[in-house]
């Protein structure tokens, strides 16, 4: 008989990438925190954005990153592989229950924005959690956003619409869903609630 003995390394590598009891309880605290946001965000949205369309068809998207930021800040607090899916689709699926304009295609939305996070942070092998990643993270829920929006909503679109709604997706997504996620996170690690998380263990030997 054979008996393999697991090294230091793959006991780290397996911690690093299995989820928790506590990861999974964050993780929802974040998705349905978020999903209230992002109900308030459903009635306040148009208010704030139309005046921006009015400005430049298109660029309404920008007002899109308040629909993108759990996925982010769910990754990069529980720092687990599908922690981006888990959040936006938890976050989305509380404001489809809630009730707003769009329905079960809410859930679709969440899964492809979620899903553009997940991919950014994939790349880089669930290890890099600095704010430069989390703002292309969220680039990538952006993008996803832009790709669902114009399909759905915005089908024959002329091509400067779809791309000035990119764009601004994808800026809305950097500098809502991934600058401010990653600022909320160390606000919040620096109140001592996230000493569970390596995020929170980071900041802590900073100070």
């Amino acid at each position: 008989m054979t008996t393999t003995l697991s090294t230091p390394q793959d006991t780290t590598l397996g911690s690093r990438f299995r989820w928790r009891v506590v990861d999974i309880v964050v993780a929802s605290v974040i998705g349905v925190a978020s999903g209230l946001v992002f109900v308030v965000w459903n009635v306040a949205s148009n208010p704030v954005t139309d005046p921006l369309a009015a400005l430049l068809p298109g660029l309404q998207a920008v007002g899109g990153g308040f629909w993108l930021f759990a996925g982010v800040l769910t990754a990069i607090v529980v720092r687990k592989p599908g922690a981006a899916l888990y959040g936006e689709l938890v976050a989305a699926t509380v404001s489809a229950l809630i009730g707003n304009q769009w329905g079960p295609l809410t859930l679709v939305s969440g899964a492809v924005q979620g899903l553009g996070a997940e991919l950014v942070f994939a790349i880089f092998l669930y290890a890099n959690w600095r704010v430069g990643v989390a703002i292309l993270a969220g680039v990538g829920a952006g993008l996803g956003m832009a790709v669902t929006d114009l399909t759905l909503w915005y089908p024959g679109s002329d091509t400067p619409f779809i791309m000035i709604y990119t764009i601004s997706a994808m800026v809305g997504g950097a500098l809502i869903a991934g600058l401010l996620s990653w600022l909320a996170m160390r606000g919040l690690a620096r109140t001592g609630a996230l000493n569970r998380f390596a995020a929170g263990r980071e900041i802590a030997t900073r100070v």
